[in-house]
């Protein structure tokens, strides 16, 4: 195939699947307050409203306060947005492995992990930012929040992915471990790795409990809405925004809850189901119908993850307050996984 063919089916695709990640980041929202008011006894809104709340505040004024900065408190979501977006050129939307893993995701490569870490940083920068520079008390002390958040979370996220990477290096040398493609085979991840022996197995359990422990943490969900807390302070680090500014933020928490919990299923469970069906009805599946199946089997795995790792915890949990957050729980993550990383060292040792 012509380079500049392959360029341009590439960049076709990856911008579909972009159109895709936002249509599906709504959906999931609307099937998480679905989940949240039938765990209350609840009717709900409707599935589709998060689509009509964005479509209704793109029509709405951009009021920018008087004592606001306003490149600034205009640019954050829009880099929120973007970079948001950007998590998608290196995170899988699907099976890691499929009909198109030559262009899926379209910038993947060697070292697209370390990159991932940063841009997944950067939204919730960008809301710290704008909170900074809307002049408002209320806005600065929820920017202040998830400044805290932020240095809390940070490093134990950090640690774990970084272990995975170390620990695919050291039982299968020569692989390239900060690629996603490698990391979210099968074969290399915590679950099929050989050579395991119990300390290693400890450990990994620590490192992807500590993995799921930072999800709701990282998408500032509650008990972790501490920025926000509309109870408290009014929206805080939103809490001058409007518009097409707000559904700018909107969209990029919706966006970045589908790409966290992609990268979970992609490191921890990137199993596909089309083999199961083949070997259950002994048929052979031709290569499109394989990635129908995987990638619906792939929508479920987010599904299944996001409504255990935030919808059942924001519901039976009440707002942690900010010191709490920091040195009583978030804290004692960073040791768990420092815990889990020694131990899979130790492991290698005996």
């Amino acid at each position: 195939m012509e380079e500049w063919l392959e360029i341009l089916i590439r960049l076709g695709i990856g911008f579909a699947a972009l159109w895709f990640v936002v249509i599906l980041s709504l959906l999931l929202k609307g099937v998480d307050r679905k989940f949240a008011a039938w765990l209350q006894a609840r009717v709900g809104p409707p599935i589709r409203q998060p689509f009509w709340d964005v479509a209704k505040l793109w029509q709405k004024e951009n009021i920018i306060p008087e004592r606001a900065v306003p490149w600034v408190f205009n640019g954050a979501p829009i880099l929120a947005l973007i970079f948001s977006l950007l998590l998608f050129f290196y995170i899988p939307v699907g099976p890691v492995k499929g009909l198109l893993d030559n262009w899926m995701p379209l910038l993947g490569g060697y070292g697209d992990l370390i990159l991932i870490v940063y841009l997944l940083a950067v939204p919730g920068l960008m809301m710290a930012i704008g909170g900074f520079a809307s002049g408002s008390p209320l806005s600065t002390v929820g920017a202040q929040r998830e400044m805290v958040m932020m240095m809390s979370y940070e490093l134990p996220l950090a640690v774990v992915i970084l272990s995975l990477a170390w620990r695919v290096t050291h039982l299968n040398g020569g692989l390239q471990a900060f690629s996603l493609g490698v990391l979210g085979d099968p074969d290399n991840t915590i679950w099929s790795m050989s050579g395991m022996g119990a300390l290693g197995i400890i450990g990994g359990i620590l490192l992807v409990a500590v993995f799921f422990l930072i999800i709701p943490s990282e998408l500032s969900k509650i008990p972790f809405d501490a920025p926000e807390a509309e109870t408290e302070i009014g929206g805080g680090i939103i809490a001058e925004y409007s518009g097409n500014n707000l559904a700018m933020f909107y969209l990029a928490d919706a966006i970045k809850t589908v790409a966290f919990t992609s990268l979970a299923v992609a490191l921890f469970f990137p199993y596909n189901f089309s083999p199961v069906v083949e070997r259950v009805f002994d048929v052979a599946l031709s290569d499109p119908a394989s990635w129908v199946i995987d990638i619906a089997f792939w929508l479920l795995k987010i599904e299944v993850l996001y409504f255990l790792a935030v919808t059942v915890v924001r519901v039976g949990a009440a707002r942690l307050k900010i010191d709490r957050l920091s040195w009583l729980y978030l804290v004692p993550l960073s040791m768990l996984s420092i815990i889990g990383v020694l131990l899979l060292y130790l492991d290698t040792m005996v």
